[in-house]
């Protein structure tokens, strides 16, 4: 064995590299394929929005959801506080935070069920009403399956996480997830914007 490898590091010497956490990695490459994806269906909202030869039109019948999405936002918050938990091994905390990650993200879902129950039974706006409709149901539909997604993995977690299952050792892949909940925030912020903001 070289003598050089027990020298202590010198003041200037940088650390060695280590190389990322395989599911970090997986994470960003799979976010980007999403993310591409998602422009794809803003971009065609976007291109075809005001195109309907009938109605109804996004002013007629988009109610802003601002509940739904404050619920959404906030869930980033209590996501990040688990992780915090769960890095301090605070296992109260982190089931506490995630619990209300999971409440939160279910609201948001009601609140989108709510919507479209009341865009097709009271509105008349359905996938084959104009393009409006379809390129809106596409859209939200989309993110929606997303979020669909991040709570069955949040709620599989917590389920772990209530029968003792998780300790610090996890750290690495509940941070993976939620990097996963954090970009279907993100996602809503551009489509909240695009929908109910910009298209209205």
């Amino acid at each position: 064995m070289s003598s050089a490898s027990t020298l202590p590091m010198q003041p200037g010497a940088q650390a060695p590299w280590t190389q990322p956490y395989r599911g970090t990695v997986g994470m960003a490459c799979l976010i980007i394929a999403e993310s591409a994806i998602f422009i794809i269906f803003i971009v065609a909202y976007i291109f075809y929005l005001g195109k309907s030869l009938t109605g109804p039109t996004p002013d007629q019948v988009l109610e802003v959801p601002i509940f739904g999405t404050i619920c959404l936002l906030s869930s980033s918050i209590t996501v990040h506080l688990a992780v915090g938990g769960l890095r301090k091994v605070n296992l109260r905390a982190f089931t506490f935070w995630l619990a209300g990650t999971v409440i939160l993200g279910t609201i948001f879902l009601l609140s989108t069920a709510q919507e479209w129950y009341r865009l097709i039974y009271e509105r008349g706006l359905t996938l084959q009403t104009n393009l409006f409709g379809t390129t809106y149901y596409s859209l939200v539909g989309l993110h929606a399956s997303h979020v669909i997604v991040g709570l069955i993995m949040l709620s599989l977690t917590l389920l772990f996480a209530l029968f003792g299952r998780v300790n610090e050792h996890h750290i690495e892949k509940f941070d993976t997830l939620s990097l996963y909940w954090h970009f279907v925030d993100g996602v809503w912020v551009v489509v909240f914007t695009v929908v109910y903001l910009v298209g209205r």
